[in-house]
């Protein structure tokens, strides 16, 4: 009975466009060179992106490290977006710079008892650092050493924040311990395909357990109807017909996590699983153009927020191409047509309450998509 309430949920789905819009080789081209030019012209004079103050007024009221945060988390993305993309002599020299940031910026400690958000900024930066020491170009040994450094203490800071069920997550919940409490799907997802890199590729000093423990955190979230849930917990929670944790609300959750424990390994994450999720994400896409830009979080349909927007749709580029190779430019042409149907003129893009830190994200998740899109071969 409970299994089919959940399945029920497809019939819910908004009406679709009669032609699904789909964008070819070179649209995806022309969108990433304006998005990697506003990129590297929005980097900052000391290698960084965006900074750590609120963006404006709605974005007031955080702890003070929270900003630090935010402004490290999007930093890290748009490395990731430079990794990925072809090289030019101002886009190399942007990435080597904003790594020279990453590697020498101090760490964001806890903002309080309840704001983690410092957490954005430790993912992200190990994500990034270990994707730069995969990359041919960063093989000297002095980038290598460099590398390695910051990552030992970035993992020291992981293990302090990893929670006893093996997730990690940005906010936390009373009683307010050293270790946190609280943990998301997504958050912890992001970091597994990274730690595996470190551990088993890079030889990086991983505390023992720490990515076995998070591989099977995010397993307990995947439920029945397709989706993942948004805590990381014991047991399941809410099966509301309008819940977040239905796949209308987890939309963006089930590309991260899927995408993760296949690379990790997990044997029932099949290629059958992984389109799956993808024909969710463009089936019930609508709910996510309703939520994009909404500036109260978890206010629109099934909860979702504008913020999911763009991560959902750069991991989703990254389950494209652990598909066969003869499926990945079909569906590479559906989501190259919803990232850059929102590009602005000056190459730049935003999906939530648009500033500095949050235009740096969601125009680097963009250009992930488009260039990832356009690799002839799968990447890392």
């Amino acid at each position: 009975m409970i299994g089919a309430l959940l399945l029920c949920v497809g019939a819910l789905a908004p009406a679709q466009d009669s032609e699904p819009r789909e964008l070819g080789r070179e649209e995806a081209r022309v969108a990433l060179d304006r998005a990697l030019s506003w990129i590297v012209g929005a980097q900052n004079e000391d290698g960084s992106w965006g900074l750590p103050l609120p963006c404006h007024g709605q974005d007031d009221g955080f702890a003070y490290f929270a900003y630090h945060g935010y402004r490290e988390g999007a930093h890290g993305v748009v490395l990731r977006a430079l990794l990925l993309s072809p090289e030019t002599p101002e886009r190399r020299e942007a990435l080597e710079r904003g790594l020279r940031w990453a590697l020498e910026k101090e760490i964001t400690p806890r903002a309080d008892d309840w704001d983690v958000d410092g957490t954005w900024g430790v993912v992200y930066s190990f994500d990034a650092i270990t994707h730069a020491a995969m990359d041919p170009r960063f093989a000297e040994d002095s980038w290598q050493e460099a590398f390695r450094d910051r990552a030992g203490e970035l993992l020291v800071e992981l293990k302090r924040r990893q929670t006893l069920e093996g997730g990690w997550a940005y906010y936390d919940d009373p009683p307010f311990t050293e270790k946190p409490t609280w943990a998301t799907s997504f958050t912890t997802a992001l970091l597994l395909p990274a730690l595996r890199h470190a551990k088993e590729d890079l030889g990086w000093p991983v505390p023992e357990g720490m990515l076995e423990r998070a591989v099977t955190a995010v397993r307990r979230c995947a439920l029945p109807n397709g989706a993942y849930t948004y805590n990381v917990s014991a047991w399941p929670e809410g099966y509301g017909l309008e819940d977040i944790d239905q796949p209308a609300g987890s939309l963006c959750r089930i590309q991260v996590c899927n995408w993760a424990l296949a690379r990790c390994g997990v044997g029932w994450v099949t290629q059958e699983k992984l389109g799956e999720g993808l024909d969710w994400l463009f089936r019930l896409h609508t709910w996510l153009d309703m939520a994009r830009l909404e500036p109260i979080p978890h206010h629109k349909y099934y909860a979702n927020s504008g913020y999911f927007y763009f991560f959902g749709h750069a991991y989703a580029a990254e389950v494209i191409e652990l598909l066969p190779a003869s499926e990945r430019e079909s569906w590479h042409r559906k989501l190259r047509a919803e990232v850059i149907k929102l590009q602005a003129e000056d190459g730049s893009t935003s999906d939530f309450l648009s500033g500095h830190y949050l235009e740096a994200s969601s125009t680097a998740y963009m250009a992930w998509v488009l260039a990832r899109g356009l690799q002839e071969v799968a990447g890392s």
